[in-house]
C-alpha cells in the first residue's frame, strides 16, 4: 500500500505541490476508499486524458525528478483499487476528470478516458485529486493499523521533503519525517553522529556525462542508548531500521543491506547507518525499474563503491563492538566508583571554580596513544578516568581478572581500580594546587609499560 501511494505522492511533488492530503474512508460494511489531493500545478486536458494510459506520461524518460516511465499512476492505482478516478483543475477554473473501472472493462465496456467536466469542490487554485474506490487489496484489517504503517513508511520515504516544509497529512494527522540515520532523534540527551566526511563516487551516465553517488555514514551513541528498553529501541528505530538507505532524487527507493560487498549484516550493525544518494541520471547503474522500488546494482557500480563501503562497514562494526566492551567494562567498574565516592567526603577538598564538595567517579576504557596508561579529567565534580586499552598494562591487569569469576577476583579488581582512582585524584589535587603532574604520569606510564613487556 505505501509503495502504491508513493507513486501518487511522487506525481504531486513533481507537480510542485506543497500540501498533500491523504484521506482514507473505511465504512464498517464496505471496502475502503482512498483519496490523494494536492495543490500542485494540475494537468492540461491532454495530460489528464493520457494519465491513466500505461506509458502515457508527458515526462517519459525524463531524468529531472521522480517520473520517467509513465506507468506509476495507472499501475499503482489498479494494484490497490478496482476503480480509479483522476480530477484536475487549473487557474481557479472548473474541474475535469477521467476514470478507469476494472469491473466495467471486465464486463465488456470499452475504457473511455475522455475528460469530463465536474463541479468545483477544491479550495486550491490548481491541483489534482486521485480517488481509489473498491480497494480490495489492503492487507490491514483496521484503519488505525493502516494509518500507523503509512505514517512510518511515507515519513521515511519522503523525509527530505517533509523536513524541508512539504506538508503531508493522513486523515488530517500530519506526517512527520522519519530519519533512519537518527541524526535528529534525541534520546537521553544524545543523537547519532555523522562518521567521516561524505564520500563521493563519480560514475559515467548513459549519455556519456558523469554524475555523483554520495554516501554518508552515521554512528549511534552506544554508551547512551544501550540501556534503553526494547520497546523504546523499536520505537525510535534502533532495532528494525538498520542497514542502508538508498535515495533517488531525495526520495528513498530501497532500504536493507546493499553494496556492502562480502560483509554480512550482524546485530552489531544496527548501531551504525549508511545513506546512499544518487540522481536519476544514474538509473541504469542502480537498475531502476518502472515502479522505482528496489535496486539492482550494475557491475560497474559495485566495482566503484563496494570495496570502500565494505571496508568502512567492517570498521564501524569493530567500533560498535568496542563501544559495547567499554559499556560492559564501565558497568563492572561502577562498584569501585561508588566506594571511591563514599570515601571522597573524608578526603581533602579539590576546588573547582566556585564549587566544592565530594567528587563522583567514572571509569571507562578506549584506545589511546600507547604511551599513556590512562587519561583523567575533572569536570563539574566528576572525576573521569579512561584507561587505554592499547597500553600493555590494560591487558596485564584486566585480562586475568576477566577470565576468573570469583569473590577474590572481584575484590582484586576493586582494589586495582581504587588504586587507579586514588592516583588520578592525587593528580587532580596536585594540578589544582599548581604542581605539574603530566610529566610524572607520562614517565610512569612509559616505564611501567616497558617493564611489563619484559615480564
Amino acid at each position: 500500500m505505501s509503495t502504491a501511494l508513493a507513486e501518487l505522492v511522487d506525481n504531486s511533488l513533481q507537480a510542485g505541490a506543497t500540501n498533500i492530503a491523504i484521506t482514507i474512508d473505511w465504512p464498517a460494511d464496505a471496502l475502503p476508499e482512498i483519496v490523494v489531493a494536492d495543490n500542485g500545478i494540475g494537468m492540461s486536458k491532454d495530460e489528464l486524458e493520457a494519465c491513466l494510459r500505461f506509458g502515457g506520461s508527458s515526462r517519459f524518460d525524463a531524468r529531472e525528478s521522480f517520473g520517467r516511465f509513465g506507468m506509476g499512476l495507472p499501475a499503482a492505482s489498479l494494484s490497490q483499487a478496482r476503480r480509479v478516478e483522476v480530477t484536475t483543475w487549473r487557474g481557479g477554473g472548473a474541474e475535469h476528470w477521467v476514470a478507469l473501472d476494472v469491473d466495467a472493462v471486465a464486463a465488456g465496456a470499452s475504457p473511455t478516458l475522455t475528460a469530463r467536466r465536474g463541479s468545483r469542490t477544491s479550495i486550491s487554485t490548481s491541483g489534482c485529486r486521485v480517488r481509489w474506490t473498491q480497494c480490495d487489496r489492503i492487507e490491514y484489517r483496521r484503519l488505525a493499523w493502516l494509518e500507523r504503517s503509512l505514517h512510518r513508511a511515507l515519513g521515511r520515504i519522503y523525509r527530505r521533503f517533509l523536513a524541508s516544509g512539504t506538508v503531508m497529512t493522513i486523515n488530517g494527522s500530519q506526517v512527520d519525517p522519519v530519519d533512519p540515520m537518527l541524526l535528529s532523534t534525541k534520546v537521553e540527551r544524545a543523537t547519532a553522529r555523522l562518521e567521516f566526511q561524505p564520500l563521493e563516487f563519480e560514475l559515467e551516465t548513459s549519455t556519456g556525462e558523469t554524475s555523483a553517488v554520495t554516501v554518508r555514514f552515521a554512528m549511534l551513541p552506544v554508551h547512551r542508548w544501550h540501556g534503553l528498553d526494547n520497546a523504546t529501541k523499536r520505537r525510535i528505530g534502533i532495532v528494525g531500521q538498520g542497514g542502508v538507505s538508498i535515495l533517488r532524487a531525495g526520495r528513498e527507493i530501497a532500504s536493507g543491506w546493499h553494496l556492502m560487498g562480502g560483509k554480512r549484516k550482524e546485530n552489531y550493525d544496527d548501531w551504525w547507518r549508511c545513506e546512499i544518494e544518487f540522481e536519476p541520471a544514474l538509473d541504469e547503474h542502480f537498475g531502476i525499474t518502472i515502479n522505482k522500488q528496489g535496486v539492482r546494482p550494475s557491475a560497474a557500480l559495485r566495482e566503484a563503491i563496494e570495496p570502500e563501503l565494505e571496508s568502512i562497514a567492517r570498521l564501524l562494526n569493530a567500533r560498535v563492538r568496542q563501544a559495547f566492551e567499554e559499556v560492559k567494562f564501565q558497568t563492572a567498574a561502577e562498584a569501585s566508583c561508588r566506594i571511591a565516592a563514599a570515601a571522597d567526603r573524608d578526603l581533602p577538598i579539590i576546588a573547582s571554580g566556585s564549587r566544592g564538595g565530594a567528587l563522583t567517579y567514572r571509569i571507562g576504557s578506549e584506545p589511546m596513544p600507547v604511551e599513556s596508561m590512562f587519561r583523567s579529567t575533572l569536570t563539574q565534580r566528576m572525576l573521569d578516568l579512561t584507561l587505554n586499552v592499547d597500553h600493555p598494562a590494560f591487558a596485564a591487569l584486566y585480562r586475568p581478572l576477566q577470565t576468573i569469576e570469583s569473590e577474590a577476583a572481584t575484590e582484586l579488581r576493586t582494589s586495582l581500580e581504587l588504586f587507579l582512582l586514588s592516583f588520578a585524584r592525587s593528580a587532580a589535587q596536585m594540578e589544582r594546587s599548581g604542581q605539574h603532574f603530566d610529566d610524572l604520569l607520562r614517565i610512569w606510564s612509559s616505564n611501567y609499560g616497558r617493564m611489563l613487556r619484559k615480564s
